[in-house]
């Protein structure tokens, strides 16, 4: 049986090259970087300082992966980031499915107050100085609590979620009240498994957040032994990167520069392995779970 090919029009033929060329260009805006990067990072810098990027081995080197992990606060740092990470994840997601179940309720008494209560925190916050006052008097500077309690809330995932529930039909709710099923029977036993694509996209969202933050560690922890990867790797460069103004030697200062380009692109390749590990075994809930997050009012 012959395929009867479609016929396209000049208009769409145009729109159809114009979008795969940005697409392309996007693409290739994304994976240029990334290569440079990954490359940059087996180099030696005196060569990729005065060459660039070579593709010969003798101007490869893993000196700088060497340095990294030999480094005992990377690893305590690893250690950290993945458990504020994991912990951060579970409490926001399930801070979120309790919060957005009876949210999607459209017969919950005072739900458009609690809608506009809930979207107010969106656009308003206390604003840095404040929240450290409070952190402060709850005693909980210096502490993991202060990493993992501000952020267990995020309204924008709530909304996704709630949207979520609000897709599956509600036959299955008075299906289980036929049965006698409670409200948290309901909620646990039927409504939880179907929710895994929107759980998936929650618990990444989360991990990758947690993962990549550092402003919060910053400014609420003192204590060295409980810094996250991203603030070791950050001291890591600081202490190595000569300052403006700063008095030595020149071949103090150029030592100290050479090293700074050794562990630049090193640790952002090692900063960045995890998430690019979780991302394919993500991605078959990821799509489905955010449109169907995303498209039903």
């Amino acid at each position: 049986m012959q395929k009867i090919g479609v016929k396209r029009s000049l208009s769409d033929r145009v729109i159809l090259f114009v979008g795969f060329s940005l697409l392309a260009l996007f693409t290739v805006s994304i994976l240029v970087p990334l290569a440079y990067v990954v490359i940059a990072s087996f180099m030696d810098p005196n060569v990729l300082n005065n060459q660039g990027i070579s593709f010969r081995l003798k101007d490869w080197s893993l000196e700088a992966y060497r340095r990294v992990f030999a480094d005992a606060m990377i690893w305590r740092g690893f250690a950290n980031s993945f458990f504020y990470s994991v912990t951060a994840t579970a409490i926001s997601v399930f801070v979120t499915l309790l919060a957005a179940y009876p949210m999607s309720k459209k017969d919950l008494v005072g739900r458009r107050f609690f809608n506009a209560l809930f979207l107010i925190t969106m656009f308003f916050g206390g604003g840095l100085i404040p929240t450290f006052i409070l952190m402060n008097r709850l005693r909980l500077v210096n502490t993991i609590w202060a990493l993992l309690l501000p952020g267990a809330f995020n309204v924008w995932n709530m909304i996704l979620a709630r949207t979520y529930y609000q897709s599956i039909s509600k036959e299955l709710w008075e299906a289980a009240q036929i049965d006698g099923a409670t409200e948290i029977q309901y909620f646990l036993k039927i409504l939880i498994p179907l929710c895994k694509p929107i759980i998936a996209v929650l618990a990444l969202w989360g991990f990758v957040g947690m993962w990549n933050s550092y402003f919060d560690a910053m400014i609420y922890l003192n204590d060295a032994k409980l810094q996250p990867l991203q603030l070791v790797l950050r001291s890591i460069l600081v202490q190595n990167t000569p300052q403006s103004g700063m008095i030595a030697d020149i071949q103090s200062t150029a030592e100290m520069a050479k090293m700074a380009e050794l562990l630049k692109y090193s640790t952002i390749v090692v900063s960045s392995i995890p998430l690019l590990v979780m991302y394919p075994f993500f991605q078959k809930y990821f799509d489905k779970g955010i449109m169907a997050g995303s498209i039903k009012g």
